[in-house]
Order: C-alpha cells, then structure tokens, then sequence
C-alpha cells in the first residue's frame, strides 16, 4: 500500500538521506588503488554511527555489512571483504541508514584512477539515467513514467539495464511498495502523489541486461561478465519539482 508521508515523516527521511549522502562522500574521499572493500564498510559504518543513525543494510534479510560494494561485473550486493580495489576498477557503493525508524537508501559508482572510456561513459550515462527517471517524479505522473525516462535514455546510448532487480517505495522500511522498475512503457501503474517516497534506482550493463547470483546467495553479476554501474536516490514526490532526500 502506498503511504503519502506527512512532513514530519518527510523531515526524518530528510535526516536519514542527508547522514546516507554524507556516508558515499566519505566513501569517495577513500576510493583509491589498494583500498579494501571491508575498509570502505568500515568507513560508512563508522560515519552512520556518528550521526546518531543505524547501517540500515545490516542485518537487513542477513546482509553481513553496513554498504554492498560491487566491483566491475558485480551489478548489486556485493559483500565487502578483503579485495583490494585496482587501477582502472569501477565500483558501485549502495548504503542505507536508519534513524527516527525512517529510512534514506543512495547508491553511487566511482572510478578508481583512470578508467577505460567506455566504463566513464557507462558511469555518466546510469547517472543521467537517474536524473532522467527523477525528472518523470511529479504529481501526476503514472510511476512507470519513471521507468520508461530511464530505460530510453540508457538504451539510446547503447547500454541495458537490468530487469530483476528494481527501485522501490521507502519509509519505515526499508523496502516498501511500490517497485520501481527501471524498464517499461509509460502511462502505467499508480499515479504519484505528493508525499510518496520513493528509491530510484538505475542498474546499467554495458553489455547484456541478464544477470546471475553468485554462490554466496547475494552478490549479483552480469552474465557476460561486462561491468555494470549503479546509481540511486531517495526522493519525496510535492507539488512541484521532486525533493532529493539523499544529497547534500
């Protein structure tokens, strides 16, 4: 079912996004060549609880960690551990926090030193594809409107976005309804209203849309074992233009 928040609620998912945002600065700050995953987990997590919040993703289905920290072909939920991060690498960090028992969920992919043109490319393009889907988030709007904003800009530069896993609704949990596929035709699904929450969420491929799960039941790869990049926000639908909740 979905909830329009009112702005009380709206003003602690404010908070949650706001510790969410300053955790992936943090991160951005350590995104270097010879950097472990499990010390990136530890710098968000630490940041987390020095707001006041809690690491959202942990303990979440039994998620081990504070962040999931896919590298290259990993598309999502990739558990942090000891691999060291290497010129030329992309990784997407997805972290959420939990405070006053509301939620904030952002997800980013950075470069580690140069990277080939083409993973630049699928970085800027998965980031715009973001924008994209955003910019269809107004009050009237039916929610697959977002979905078709972010598969056509995608697909138009060459790239595929994943189908299995998708944005979602957002608020005393961490996953509400609705989804949020980021394919699909416009016109369908319930209308947006203001106060709705919502994590958008494009997963882009360079190659293939198909992706598998690895044995360790959560990390999500590509099945061509191409990169893939990760983008996310948090955000509230008004009456006029979408309120990012997850930006500083």
């Amino acid at each position: 079912m979905i909830i329009c928040k009112s702005a009380q609620e709206l003003a602690y998912m404010r908070e949650a996004g706001r510790i969410v945002a300053g955790a992936l600065a943090a991160i951005a700050g350590a995104v270097q060549p010879g950097v472990t995953t499990a010390e990136l987990d530890g710098i968000a997590e630490e940041y987390i609880l020095s707001q006041g919040a809690k690491p959202a993703f942990k303990g979440l289905y039994g998620f081990p960690a504070a962040i999931c920290a896919s590298v290259n072909e990993q598309v999502v939920h990739g558990i942090p551990g000891l691999k060291k991060l290497a010129t030329g690498d992309i990784i997407s960090i997805d972290i959420g926090a939990e405070i006053n028992g509301y939620f904030g969920d952002s997800a980013q992919t950075f470069a580690v030193g140069d990277i080939a043109p083409e993973l630049l490319k699928l970085i800027e393009v998965t980031r715009e594809a973001l924008t994209r889907g955003i910019m269809a988030a107004h009050a009237g709007n039916r929610l697959s409107d977002i979905s078709h904003a972010v598969q056509s800009y995608v697909e138009e530069h060459g790239f595929s976005v994943v189908r299995d896993y998708v944005g979602h609704g957002i608020g005393t949990k961490m996953h509400e309804d609705p989804q949020v596929p980021n394919f699909g035709r416009p016109g369908r699904g319930p209308r947006l209203k203001p106060g709705m929450t919502l994590a958008i969420e494009p997963m882009v491929n360079l190659g293939a849309y198909q992706v598998h799960t690895l044995a360790d039941n959560w990390t999500v790869v590509t099945d061509d074992g191409k990169p893939s990049a990760h983008f996310e926000h948090t955000i509230a639908i008004t009456d006029g233009e979408p309120l990012i909740m997850t930006r500083i």
